[in-house]
């Protein structure tokens, strides 16, 4: 490890990331920056990364508009993928349908609704404002923001009408007498082909090219080391996994941690160019989110 003071770092103790940090954060990655880890679920991290609070964060990619001045998207480390969407829950199963033109019709009776979200600024609810505005007539009613943990509970118990929920929740809402309304994940990739660009990892500007380098290139060695060794992070994993089922923590990593999160790659940089330059266009989803080239925002 460096003798340089150690990074502020900030990311969640979800499973995919204590699963990508493990090696780095213990010292198994030569030549790798100390890291001073501090874990804060998204939305929090994405209010560190709009005041500037730490030297590296995990955030939704839907908050880069409001903090590309200052960080720099890493090419590695974060989440995107395939079949790995948010999905909408509701109490009452639909009819059956499987095509999309059915969904939506589903979806008709969440006109005026109250749906529960996880954050104004994720990535999730930009994916649901963007779904929304496509097939639900005249747009859902009241959203409410909450913690992702509370929004399954309070659509079983009716206090909302329907929910957007990530993380492993895509694994366990049957848990909770619900059913999967809609699949954000499935609309983006049937619109655009594109994976499904979901949480990102930045680095402030201000530490300079070369520590930005040493930082892409530690992240990806960690996230290799685990790949090499899984066993080897599951005590971290298990310790911050807020008493996940350890066969649930296993999914959530083989589901979210993938090629992408090695490299961006083409398709990668793609995903996350339409979803930012999308939303700018789409009618203000992004609210006072900056345009930049035009209306795409630049990485």
């Amino acid at each position: 490890m460096s003798t340089e003071p150690a990074l502020k770092i900030a990311y969640s103790p979800c499973p995919n990331d204590t699963f990508v940090f493990d090696a780095w954060a213990h010292g198994r990655v030569p030549g790798a920056p100390a890291l001073d880890v501090t874990f804060a679920d998204i939305d929090i991290t994405n209010g560190m990364a709009e005041r500037g609070e730490f030297d590296v964060l995990k955030v939704s990619y839907a908050v880069l508009p409001w903090v590309l001045e200052e960080y720099a998207l890493l090419p590695c480390g974060g989440a995107l993928g395939r079949g790995c969407g948010p999905l909408v829950l509701t109490r009452e199963a639909g009819d059956g349908g499987t095509s999309l033109l059915e969904r939506s019709r589903e979806l008709g009776g969440l006109t005026g609704k109250t749906v529960a979200v996880p954050s104004e600024k994720s990535t999730a609810y930009l994916l649901f404002r963007l779904w929304a505005a496509d097939v639900v007539p005249g747009g859902v009613g009241e959203v409410v923001v909450m913690p992702f943990h509370e929004i399954m509970p309070a659509v079983r118990d009716g206090k909302v009408d329907a929910g957007l929920v990530i993380h492993e929740a895509r694994f366990t809402y049957q848990n909770y007498g619900l059913h999967c309304l809609a699949d954000m994940g499935q609309h983006w990739e049937s619109t655009t082909g594109l994976p499904i660009p979901l949480g990102a990892i930045i680095a402030k500007r201000s530490l300079g090219e070369d520590t930005l380098r040493l930082l892409a290139e530690s992240a990806r060695t960690s996230v290799r080391l685990a790949w090499d060794d899984p066993e080897a992070s599951r005590p971290y994993v298990l310790e911050h996994a807020q008493e996940m089922d350890p066969a649930v923590a296993d999914r959530h990593i083989g589901l979210y941690v993938n090629e992408f999160t090695a490299d961006l790659g083409e398709d990668g940089y793609a995903a996350v160019r339409g979803l930012l330059t999308r939303a700018a266009g789409g009618g203000g989803v992004l609210g006072r989110a900056p345009r930049r080239g035009g209306g795409e925002v630049k990485l």
